[in-house]
């Protein structure tokens, strides 16, 4: 996978100004460079220079990164593109690292079988927590400032409001992560050896998707419900009278004797009290003593049986 992007990364020496005799003078370029990145690193270490890297460590990541993060900036002057590839090569690093690493594919594909049973388990905290944000989310969402904001507010400022409430969300699930890893680890393996860093990262992941997934179908759940409202509640009439001006109606059907209107302002209000309705509850999650005790006393009882794996694996490997 990484020496397929690591070539394919060869077209960041491509300038559509050029000619075509240019650009393949430029991808060629571009593909010696590459090539003599790797010829380089093996003959300091010894190897001849065609070999192929023989595993995947600190100077091949490092290579993979930064040289087709030059290609661009070699050949067309692109610092911010050069950027651009570096950043995107580094998260895909990540991704890799996470799946590969960490098994993230399977922790998903066993939280998402258990999606059912743990909102069920976090149906009580739901009924807790929510009715009185609901009543405040209804208030505000009948209000003529919330719309004008929302409505006249820019998509990079929407998306990066919401990437600044998922990024809290986060923070305060994983506020308590390193405890209650120590908890289930005591619970669940009392008598089998302390984890290590990466296996304790591993059982914080498996809790912090579970926890994620809640969060987000709360948050999917309200804003769906508030965008039903809308249709339902709020025609065309009113929303411009709310905004200021016409408004972008994505979806127009007839429901009765009354005309109802999708509009692109309505999601964007919809979207704005769901993010902040997951804030809530993820930090809900955080302070429910009742709520916390039951989700660890479950997911304790699935992880025994791995638990109980893992130490008859490490006695193997140490009596081997």
């Amino acid at each position: 996978l990484l020496g397929l992007v690591f070539l394919g990364e060869t077209l960041g020496a491509l300038n559509l100004e050029w000619s075509p005799l240019a650009n393949a003078a430029a991808v060629a370029g571009g593909l010696i460079t590459l090539l003599a990145a790797i010829a380089a690193t093996n003959r300091a270490r010894g190897r001849p220079a065609v070999a192929i890297p023989q595993d995947v460590g600190r100077v091949e990541l490092a290579l993979f990164v930064i040289v087709p993060a030059l290609l661009p900036l070699i050949f067309n002057g692109q610092w911010r593109s050069a950027a651009v590839t570096a950043a995107a090569n580094v998260l895909l690093l990540a991704l890799v690292y996470g799946v590969i690493g960490f098994g993230l594919t399977s922790i998903l594909r066993w939280t998402l079988g258990r999606l059912a049973g743990q909102l069920r388990a976090s149906l009580e905290l739901f009924a807790r927590a929510i009715p009185l944000l609901m009543i405040f989310s209804v208030v505000l969402f009948l209000t003529v400032e919330m719309w004008e904001v929302f409505s006249d507010l820019p998509t990079a400022s929407f998306v990066g409001l919401a990437i600044l409430f998922v990024g809290l969300g986060a923070t305060f699930l994983v506020a308590r992560l390193p405890r209650e890893v120590k908890a289930i680890e005591r619970e669940a393996a009392a008598d089998a050896p302390p984890l290590d860093r990466s296996e304790s990262v591993n059982v914080g992941m498996v809790m912090f998707v579970s926890q994620a997934l809640q969060v987000l179908s709360v948050s999917v759940a309200i804003g769906a419900f508030f965008a039903a409202v809308g249709v339902l509640v709020i025609d065309e009439a009113q929303t411009q009278a709310w905004i200021g001006g016409a408004p972008d109606v994505l979806v127009e059907f007839t429901l009765f004797d009354h005309t109802a209107v999708l509009t692109a302002e309505l999601l964007r209000v919809a979207g704005a009290i769901a993010a902040f309705t997951g804030l809530y509850f993820a930090i809900s999650m955080l302070t429910d003593d009742v709520y916390r005790r039951e989700f660890l006393e479950e997911l304790t009882s699935e992880m025994r049986q791995s638990f109980r794996e893992r130490s008859e694996y490490l006695r193997l490997v140490r009596g081997g």
